[in-house]
This record gives structure tokens, C-alpha cells and sequence, in this order.
């Protein structure tokens, strides 16, 4: 049973991903919140809720085959004050990558590194940050490709994310897992933009993974939806024309169209800051009516807690989307304990990885690179770890 330390584990989402046929041996968390969460459905005997930059390689048993790092996005964001890897939530990509590095030192280096994020750690700063932790896995003795992979191919939810897939260069890789360059499919343009600005070093190390095509995704917003929801309430009429008047005629007249649909419609909205006709800014409320959620994020201000609409005739009801579906919407089972509270309970979700991209990634790629033998091999340049 191939094993793996989950570092920023949240709520353990790259768990339930990796699934039972992956051991956990460690996991670590700063939130005691998210914790919580993660000690109520997994355990907290392996959970170490601490600072990363506090943890050394004696905290970190034995030898995994894998360590996940969902590290923090905020910086990389382009909600976010774009402070890039020198910010103080995203830079902790470094401290996770000096236990890498030590656990390295030790000869106890994980076969497999998994860095995920957002895709603006593509282009964060000219791509500098990127290039920086390319640089870092080329040096510390990993061959290493990116992948960006939407969270659309598999639920209901539009969330494209950047998976940073490193291999310990003893590791063998088999060849029906490379490709000689791009796929559109999972390499769109500014992957392909980022990796021309490596530098030498960093390409030579470089793998262009190959995944094949996702199976076709099978459910759509509106089958997650509860009527009767657990954590929020349906808005009185004068709440939904509130939330109507915040549109433009565009996204207004999707809602009139929907009226016309003669079946019920699901809409998903997200309040946003927009510029009007006089360069003002002003609140808005956009919809869309194709069966996708926006993308969830924490919950910050009002203005990221994702809305519905239900839109059946004429009649028009609002809410905020419920804990159990933002839950749903990052492939969580029903049976995943959630927090009480609203907040803290969306927050775990919009802060987490999708898991069935995690169980994808792991079922097309890790897995079939811990199959095979392990072997001495010519890369990396001596004085690599």
C-alpha cells in the first residue's frame, strides 16, 4: 500500500481523494478549525496542527511515497493582493520544500511531490514564482512537469487548477506516461507560456505528463441541490429582488429567459465588483444558467458566498448555497461530517482540492509511477540531493 504525508490538509480532501488503497502517515494543518474537521472524519492520531515552518523532518515518520502539498493560494490569487511566493500564506511553500529537503538529507526524500494551486502561480510576478519552484524541484532532485486540470470534467463546479507533479529521479518512469510536448487537454497555452520561460536546468528536468481524457462529467448543478436545505434559508421575496436588482440588463434577461424554459431552472450566482457606464464602481449579481457553479472560494465578505436561483414560471427564489452542497460540489460524500457553523463549514470546502480530480491524477499517474522499479539513473547532475 503505497503511503503519503498531506501537508495544508484541510479537511482532508487529498485523502479522500488518494483514497483507502493509500496509507497517511502524517498530516498537518495551522487552522485548528479545519483540523477539527479533519480529526472528525479521519482521526487526529497522525495529525499534527502546527505551523508548517515549525515542523522538522523528526516530526515526519518513516518514508512516504508521496507528500501533497495544497498550499496556500491567497497570495497567488487574482483575488488576492498578488503578493506571489514572497507573501506570507503562499510563501509557505518554502518551509514545506526545506522538509523535503531534509527529509532528502536523511535519504527518506518521498518518491512523488505534489504541489497544487491556483493557475496564477503560472503567472505570478512575470512567472518568476513559478520558474522559482520549478528551480527548486530540478535542484533538489526531482523531474517534475505541471498539469492544469478543471474540477468541470468530473462535478458541476468551474475550477481549473495548477497540479505541480514532481518524481524522485531514481524513480522510473514509464513511457506511456510522457508525451514529446503540450496536450491542449490538460497543457493549455500558458502552461505552455510558463514552461518556455524556464530556465536550462529547470527544462532539462522537466516531463510533459500524459494523462488520457477524463470520462464524460454525468451531473449537473441541479442534482445537488436540496429543497429543503440544513445551514441556510430561503430569502423572503424582498431579499430576491434585492439580489435581482444588483444585475445588469444581461444577466436579467437570463432570468426572464429562464422564466420561459416551462421546466425548472438552477441558477448560480456570484456578486462581483464591476465598473458602470460613468467608470463607478458598483456591486453586481452575474448568473449563469448552464448547470455549473462558479468557482467556490472562503468566505471573505458577502461577496464570495456563492447564491442560487431557482427559476420555475414566474415564480423566483434566492438563497446562499447550502455547506452540504459546496460540499457536493468538491465531490465530498454526504456521509463527510461538517462543521455547524456556515462560515466555517463553506470555508472548508472553498479552500479545499477537488476530490475526484485527486482520485483521477492518482489513478492515471501516481499510482502507475510507484508500479514500477526503482532504479539508479544518470539524472540529476551530481550535487543534487
Amino acid at each position: 500500500m503505497p503511503s503519503f504525508y498531506e501537508f495544508f490538509a484541510g479537511g482532508g480532501m487529498a485523502r479522500t481523494g488518494l483514497g483507502e488503497q493509500w496509507e497517511c502517515l502524517f498530516a498537518n494543518d495551522n487552522d485548528a478549525k479545519k483540523a477539527a474537521s479533519y480529526a472528525a472524519n479521519w482521526g487526529g492520531g497522525h495529525l499534527k496542527i502546527a505551523d508548517v515552518g515549525a515542523l522538522t523532518a523528526a516530526d515526519l515518520p518513516g518514508r512516504a511515497d508521496l507528500a501533497w502539498a495544497s498550499f496556500p493560494c491567497q497570495d497567488l490569487s487574482l483575488a488576492g493582493a498578488q503578493a506571489g511566493l514572497r507573501g506570507r500564506r503562499s510563501g509557505t511553500v518554502w518551509p514545506f520544500w526545506r522538509l523535503i529537503r531534509a527529509l532528502a538529507a536523511e535519504t527518506r526524500a518521498p518518491s512523488i511531490v505534489v504541489l497544487e494551486n491556483v493557475c496564477g502561480a503560472l503567472t505570478s510576478h512575470g512567472g518568476e514564482d513559478f520558474a522559482a519552484i520549478a528551480a527548486a524541484l530540478a535542484d533538489g532532485g526531482y523531474r517534475f512537469g505541471a498539469l492544469v486540470m478543471d474540477a468541470v470534467r468530473f462535478l458541476p463546479q468551474s475550477r481549473p487548477r495548477l497540479f505541480i507533479v514532481g518524481v524522485r529521479w531514481n524513480l522510473t518512469i514509464p513511457e506511456f506516461l510522457v508525451l514529446n510536448g503540450p496536450d491542449p487537454l490538460w497543457h493549455p497555452s500558458r502552461l505552455a507560456g510558463a514552461y518556455e520561460r524556464l530556465s536550462r536546468p529547470s527544462k532539462a528536468a522537466w516531463v510533459w505528463w500524459k494523462l488520457p481524457e477524463s470520462p464524460p462529467r454525468t451531473s449537473a448543478l441541479s442534482e445537488l441541490i436540496e429543497d429543503q436545505p440544513r445551514g441556510v434559508a430561503w430569502h423572503n421575496a424582498a431579499e430576491t429582488r434585492r439580489l435581482l436588482s444588483l444585475m445588469s440588463p444581461l444577466h436579467w434577461r437570463k432570468v426572464e429567459l429562464a422564466k420561459t424554459a416551462g421546466r425548472r431552472m438552477f441558477g448560480a450566482i456570484y456578486k462581483r465588483t464591476r465598473r458602470d457606464e460613468s467608470g463607478n464602481s458598483v456591486q453586481r449579481a452575474e448568473i449563469r444558467f448552464d448547470g455549473i457553479s462558479g468557482c467556490l472560494r472562503t468566505p471573505v465578505g458577502g461577496s464570495s458566498r456563492q447564491s442560487i436561483l431557482v427559476v420555475e414560471g414566474s415564480q423566483v427564489r434566492s438563497r446562499l448555497l447550502s455547506p452540504r452542497e459546496a460540499a457536493r460540489l468538491m465531490g465530498l460524500p454526504d456521509s463527510y461530517k461538517l462543521p455547524k457553523n456556515y462560515n466555517e463549514a463553506y470555508h472548508l470546502a472553498g479552500d479545499g482540492v477537488v476530490v475526484p480530480v485527486v482520485r483521477f491524477l492518482a489513478e492515471q499517474l501516481l499510482e502507475p509511477l510507484l508500479s514500477g522499479p526503482s532504479i539508479m539513473q544518470v539524472w540529476p547532475p551530481s550535487g543534487s540531493s
